[in-house]
């Protein structure tokens, strides 16, 4: 009986020894059968050359419209007059400009990888009387040491909020202390910047860029590039349904008249996942400038809830908590939005907007409104940071 059960574990063992032997080789066949077709689509991107090919890589393309309604009480004509005191007089109004109807912009998106090395990107801004390039830049795909090189022209890095397009941002109109100090643009300028991730499970990143620095609200000198920004970004989980994002930020450069101009960003959004589709997120930013020796600082603080797939609601409070000596300190703006999301990629969001902050031709007046927006978004879009 012993005799006939060795003879049996003997021959189970060995056939089950040829079944691993067997698995093996079809995993390692599959592994080079994979390896070869990578190299063959590499090499048919290639075609032999260095150029690109672009019946192997087809661009993905992206279609985004933004439209809107708007009721408030100021007339248009009085409206585009408007100022920042201490800040900014009659800046360009891109988004949502007239008391009635609007088409804000066309956006045509475009990315595709080039060859193995280089990832294209390009935004195009259609606005109806004027066409504009958002954004036009190459990004290294392959570096040693977790380090990405972006070159082109880019909206920058700098603080939470600033290289987020309108159309995903959770509010209508950009944080006063962001109008107030960088315009509704943001910073966006041709240069190249540098960044670095750290090996580790909690994500930390370090980047630093060199801008041409054409914003004329804070910086603007124009005759070499003048604008030098670093920042560092961590993210780590509290728990299993809290996830921390901070970061600080720093931007160096010269005005118009060659003078010093430095702003300083600290951030913090702090994100509560209830299930798939539902989250509650509490953003806050504090921006402080030293401009020609003249300090000014703001804040906003927003609270954002997920209700589920379709809807959203926000509130958004920020201040101007230091202006120039002789300018007003209680410049203030409430927002309040409700957003329904029909499918992914469309959305209707409405905003109601008490703004304590501007002057017309001169005077202060509250600015109230309401904007309608709706926004779609068409074919293949990358993903936007939450």
């Amino acid at each position: 009986m012993i005799k006939k059960t060795v003879i049996a574990s003997l021959l189970l063992s060995g056939a089950l020894q040829a079944d691993m032997t067997d698995l093996q080789k079809r995993v390692a066949d599959l592994e080079k059968a994979n390896a070869t077709t990578q190299t063959q689509k590499l090499q048919n991107a290639l075609n032999n050359t260095n150029s690109f090919n672009q019946q192997a890589f087809i661009p993905d393309i992206a279609l985004i419209l933004n439209a809107s309604a708007v009721s408030r009480n100021i007339k248009n004509s009085l409206y585009e007059t408007y100022a920042i005191d201490g800040f900014m007089q009659a800046d360009e109004i891109p988004f949502n400009k007239n008391r009635g109807f609007n088409l804000n912009y066309a956006e045509l998106a475009m990315h595709s990888a080039v060859g193995p090395y280089f990832d294209a990107d390009a935004i195009f801004h259609l606005h109806p009387d004027e066409f504009e390039i958002e954004e036009a830049y190459i990004t290294t795909r392959k570096l040693p040491y977790n380090l990405q090189i972006k070159a082109g022209q880019f909206r920058s890095s700098f603080g939470r909020i600033n290289k987020i397009h309108q159309h995903a941002q959770h509010f209508v109109a950009q944080p006063l202390v962001y109008e107030a100090m960088l315009g509704v643009e943001g910073i966006k300028d041709p240069g190249i910047a540098l960044h670095w991730v750290a090996p580790w499970d909690n994500y930390l990143m370090l980047g630093a860029e060199a801008l041409q620095g054409s914003n004329e609200l804070s910086f603007g000198e124009g005759e070499k590039n003048n604008l030098y920004i670093a920042y560092l970004k961590s993210g780590f989980d509290l728990g299993e349904r809290t996830n921390v994002l901070t970061g600080a930020s720093v931007a160096k450069g010269k005005t118009e008249t060659n003078k010093d101009s430095i702003i300083y960003d600290g951030e913090l959004t702090v994100k509560y996942i209830f299930d798939s589709y539902s989250n509650l997120s509490w953003q806050n930013e504090y921006l402080y400038r030293d401009k020609d020796d003249a300090k000014q600082a703001g804040f906003y603080t927003q609270l954002v809830y997920d209700i589920n797939q379709n809807w959203e609601l926000g509130t958004r409070y920020g201040a101007i908590t230091k202006n120039l000596d002789n300018q007003p300190d209680d410049l203030t703006k409430t927002s309040l939005i409700v957003q329904y999301k029909p499918f992914e990629f469309s959305k209707i969001r409405m905003q109601y907007t008490h703004d304590k902050s501007k002057s017309f031709e001169g005077v202060r007046q509250d600015n109230n409104e309401i904007a309608l927006e709706f926004l779609i978004e068409a074919g293949a879009h990358g993903a936007h940071a939450f």
